[in-house]
């Protein structure tokens, strides 16, 4: 497979992440979320000696997947302060790299076309040695969950109900009848290599036709309810996944790279025991799980803070 692009985490925000992540970074100062940290985020402060400083990128999906590191570490005994909703990569990573973040929630492909755009991504495991041969001596990534948030292919409740297609089915399954469907996305997914021409050189779809859209937004969403599409690239943990009942078909040729949610981390700021509680919560987290916490937290206005502990009490690590 070739390189991936870096667009699936790296240069997007979901469909009104923008503004749930400013509600929460509000909530958050305001002392009823997850971060008691009311400094300036962008501070190079570092913490007092034995503290994990847990960041987060500006969406909704970080700033719960900071909470989840932080509540599995302040589970051990270990103490914990937030910096919340600080920016995009090019902002965290140079404050993980000065140890002023100790850890950050992030996604192993992406982070992998951050450091490196020409790289190959065949697999999880090659992609994260690759991330980390490239990383700041200083910083190292962890075990990755099976959890992704990443491009798909998906297909609303009545197209899947029409041709028996299934969350168990793959894009293989379209080969047939994608000359029936009209398929939706950004304008460069008609053009990407992870858009329509990987989608008939890996899988041998040809459709209709295609229909601009936007990356997975509100414009793809619509479309894909009201069936003036059938097929639309949609992220795999987007809480419309669940709200309308989209059917995300499986891609076993990986060829939308990977996403998997990864810790990355300042190796002198976290301990052992560190390591061993933020491995069991990436042994612990699958796509399923993440898509029904993002659901709670962006559709159901939840405290992602008490979505965080109610998952990790769900799987035994509270």
């Amino acid at each position: 497979m070739t390189s991936t692009t870096a667009h699936s985490r790296f240069r997007r925000t979901h469909p009104g992440v923008a503004a749930v992540a400013l509600a929460a970074a509000a909530a958050l100062l305001a002392g009823c979320s997850s971060s008691d940290d009311t400094s300036d985020p962008l501070a190079g402060d570092k913490a007092d000696g034995g503290t994990v400083v847990v960041g987060s990128n500006n969406f909704a999906e970080s700033i719960l997947l900071a909470d989840i590191y932080g509540e599995a570490l302040k589970a051990k005994g270990i103490k914990v302060t937030y910096k919340p909703n600080i920016g995009s990569r090019e902002t965290t990573y140079g404050l993980l790299k000065n140890g002023s973040i100790t850890v950050l929630p992030e996604y192993n492909g992406s982070l992998l076309a951050y450091l490196d755009p020409k790289a190959e991504q065949k697999t999880a495991e090659s992609v994260n040695a690759a991330a980390k041969a490239k990383l700041d001596s200083k910083l190292t990534l962890l075990d990755s969950a099976p959890a992704e948030d990443k491009d798909s292919v998906s297909i609303n409740a009545e197209t899947a109900k029409k041709y028996n297609l299934t969350a168990q089915s793959t894009l293989a399954d379209l080969k047939d009848i994608a000359p029936e469907l009209v398929i939706g996305g950004s304008p460069e997914f008609q053009t990407r290599q992870q858009g329509l021409l990987g989608l008939k050189s890996a899988y041998g779809l040809e459709f209709k036709s295609f229909k601009a859209l936007d990356a997975g937004g509100p414009l793809t969403q619509a479309a894909l309810t009201k069936n003036t599409v059938q097929a639309a690239d949609i992220f795999t943990t987007d809480p419309t996944i669940t709200k309308e009942k989209f059917v995300v078909l499986q891609d076993p040729k990986n060829l939308f790279g990977f996403a998997n949610v990864t810790p990355l981390v300042y190796k002198s700021g976290l301990s052992q025991e560190g390591v061993a509680a933020l491995n069991e919560v990436s042994a612990k987290l699958d796509t399923k799980a993440l898509l029904d916490m993002d659901t709670q937290v962006q559709l159901e206005s939840k405290d992602p803070l008490d979505v965080a502990k109610a998952w990790l009490k769900s799987v035994g690590l509270n």
